[in-house]
């Protein structure tokens, strides 16, 4: 099981995540709304402004702090250190 750094030592599972988008467009902030209505919202920002929000396979919401590029990143380097062990067998 991959995890991932969301941020202030945050971690969720990468085989887990479907979407990580910004928090601008009204349609998030309706996903985030609907998240926070049935209690499926995790905020992980320690009160700081959201810049990535994380959709979960288990319709968990996850707020966070860091941006969805840094995320991103973050999750295509463990790939890559993963597909290096796989060639070195």
């Amino acid at each position: 099981m991959k995890l991932i750094n969301i941020g202030f030592g945050n971690m969720v599972s990468a085989s887990k995540l479907i979407a990580i988008v910004s928090p601008e467009s009204a349609p998030i902030k309706r996903i985030i709304q609907d998240a926070r209505d049935k209690g499926c919202l995790i905020d992980a920002t320690y009160g700081r402004r959201t810049r990535a929000v994380i959709v979960m396979d288990s319709d968990h919401v996850i707020l966070s702090a860091i941006q969805p590029e840094t995320i991103a990143n973050r999750i295509v380097e463990r790939g890559d250190d993963d597909e290096e062990e796989v060639d070195d067998e």
